[in-house]
């Protein structure tokens, strides 16, 4: 009986030891605002650009595929002859715009056109909001401002993906409220001058936005061909909410491609000239997905760090070369919430771009073979959250469900241990008798056990079966959305998602050898209620030998290291099973006790008289 039971808590502590290895190996400052120019065009010094059109071939543009309108010419353009005189020295100042909508605050720079900021107002990250642009250093905003910075999100290169990002000051056209066109001209040494126009169109209450890039030659911009490509668009560096390290508990970063109807992972560094559907970069809570409307393309992904951050995540379409005198490509881009309820909208033409079966829900679904039951867990959940709406309670409710559905299987398990004691005598009989025989031996105990109807692994299933349980609410809990920033116990745990702390360290100091942040209490109360429940849970008569202890005493210290930093959530699931299974155990225990009693031989009905004695003579 020991042997058996030491093999099943030997072989779940594995499998749960290999799970965790598995997972070890992820109000806003007021934007300055300047006033922007009237909407004039006017032809602006020229950039000079690498002379290579001339040893490039040709390529033949193909019509978009499902391209939205092009982007109409503006009032500004008809104007250009007449004001061209009065803007030939071009912009003198970087200019911040912010154009807000219900759900996001967005802030763009004129140099280069490109997005600094794009905050999401319903989503915290500690006291501010999301930025879904996470800058790669704390001066970033002071470079910003100074028009020095590095090329960000959507930035333009006229080259390959080793161009440099065009970072010149472009002149600034605000539409209307949710609408604003950068444009800027520059020149070419074989193709003469060409303008840029990059605009972008948000909607009211969206996360998604239309960006619109037109190339106008007003040339020939026959043969045009920079490095191989007309240009590259890049986003980047990386995608909020701020991290430490992307170390696949608290965030990752996963690079995902649809195409031809299936999903697929991605590798960084490769070019992926299958032209998918979509691609995006998710992060545990929060995605960034592009949809190109371009009928040549390809798109590669780069973790390269910057400075200030140690791991970046770009994305960056390449947009081969044209043979056109204007060219308009539409891209549309989703930065917020990774949910399944954000992303279905764009199934069922029920969004303010009117898409339909795009599947960027994809980028939500859960992966895997325990990716049913992950679901299911996370409907009960949902269920639970509406009878009590605090996440907290939720938990503790379901983790209640999840014993009551097992008890039955917990009962019989503890009926074969109570079993296999009572012939654990005529077991040590025949393997003492054979021991010098090990096929002998197991011949005779398969025998036996045969003879007796019972199955030595029957004691051991129902704890097995409840490890792909845990697995799945492991996973649950630490990717739910809804759990980010849910709170259970005001003042301690204010964020289910992430690990609670009694007493955060000082800034910038970690314990020694451990690199522990903050002391935490839920751990220490773990453990505690760990060595209680493997001391309850011995069934009645039960020896302890040396593994046994250890498997007692030491693996709940093993894992209190191991789940230091675990999100709360799950520490309270793990905490309020070993409670539950406490008083579960105390009942099957006098289950046992009395099935014991009933076994004890009871006294004859009728009284053993004793001889008579012998008279003496």
């Amino acid at each position: 009986m020991e042997k058996n039971t030491i093999l099943a808590v030997i072989l779940s502590t594995v499998v749960l030891i290999g799970f965790y290895a598995m997972q070890g190996v992820f109000f806003p400052p007021k934007p300055v605002q300047t006033e922007i120019p009237s909407p004039v065009t006017a032809v602006v010094p020229e950039t000079v650009l690498p002379q290579t059109a001339q040893q490039a071939t040709a390529q033949q543009a193909a019509a978009p595929v499902s391209e939205p309108p092009a982007v109409q010419q503006t009032a500004s353009q008809q104007q250009a002859a007449a004001q061209q005189s009065d803007l030939d020295a071009g912009p003198q100042e970087v200019e911040l715009i912010t154009i807000d909508t219900e759900l996001i605050t967005v802030v763009l720079t004129n140099a280069g056109g490109n997005v600094v900021s794009w905050k999401l107002k319903e989503h915290l990250d500690k006291e501010e909001y999301v930025d879904m642009i996470l800058p790669g250093t704390p001066e970033y905003e002071d470079m910003v401002r100074s028009g020095t910075q590095k090329a960000q999100a959507f930035s333009v290169a006229f080259g390959g993906i080793d161009a440099q990002p065009v970072t010149s000051l472009f002149y600034v056209n605000r539409l209307s409220e949710y609408s604003i066109e950068f444009y800027r001209d520059f020149s070419s040494n074989a193709d003469g001058k060409f303008r840029l126009i990059k605009r972008y169109d948000f909607k009211p209450k969206d996360y998604m936005f239309e960006l619109a890039i037109t190339l106008d030659g007003g040339y020939s911009m026959s043969g045009f061909n920079f490095g191989g490509s007309a240009y590259t668009l890049t986003f980047g560096p990386q995608i909020g909410p701020k991290f430490e390290k992307l170390d696949n508990r608290y965030d990752y970063r996963h690079y995902i491609t649809y195409a031809n109807g299936k999903r697929k992972n991605a590798k960084v560094n490769d070019i992926i000239d299958t032209r998918p559907a979509w691609a995006a970069i998710s992060g545990k809570y929060f995605s960034f997905i592009a949809i190109p409307y371009l009928a040549q393309y390809n798109i590669t992904f780069s973790d390269k760090p910057e400075q200030g951050i140690a791991s970046a995540s770009r994305l960056s379409i390449i947009r081969p070369a044209i043979s056109a005198s204007k060219a308009t490509d539409t891209y549309r881009f989703y930065l917020g919430p990774k949910t399944q309820e954000a992303l279905a909208v764009y199934n069922t033409g029920n969004n303010l771009f009117g898409l339909k079966d795009t599947q960027l829900v994809e980028v939500a679904s859960s992966r895997g073979i325990l990716s049913p039951l992950e679901k299911a867990l996370k409907w009960l959940l949902l269920i639970f959250y509406k009878i009590a709406p605090n996440y907290g309670i939720a938990i503790i409710l379901l983790t209640l469900f999840i014993k009551i559905l097992f008890f039955p299987l917990t009962k019989k398990g503890s009926e074969a241990t109570l079993r296999m004691q009572a012939l654990a005598p005529k077991i040590k009989e025949i393997q003492e008798k054979y021991k010098s025989n090990p096929q002998k031996q197991q011949a005779e105990m398969a025998n036996f056990y045969k003879q007796e109807g019972y199955n030595p692994l029957s004691g051991c299933l129902p704890m097995l079966l409840q490890i792909p349980i845990f697995i799945a609410m492991y996973n649950l809990f630490n990717n739910h959305f809804d759990l980010r920033g849910a709170e259970f116990i005001p003042g301690w745990i204010p964020d289910l998602s992430l690990p609670e702390y009694i007493w955060n360290f000082p800034d910038g100091f970690k314990l020694p050898i451990f690199g522990w942040t903050a002391l935490r209490a839920l751990p220490f109360i773990y453990v505690g209620s760990q060595l209680i429940y493997g001391k309850v849970t011995q069934n009645p008569g039960q020896q302890q030998g040396g593994q046994m202890k250890m498997m007692l005493y030491v693996m709940p210290i093993v894992f209190f290291f191991v789940l230091y930093n675990v999100p709360s959530g799950l520490l309270i699931y793990w905490i309020f099973s070993n409670i539950l299974t406490l008083v579960q155990q105390l009942i099957i225990n006098r289950y046992i006790k009395a099935k014991k009693e009933e076994a004890v031989i009871q006294p004859a009905e009728k009284p053993i008289i004793a001889p008579p004695r012998k008279k003496k003579r």
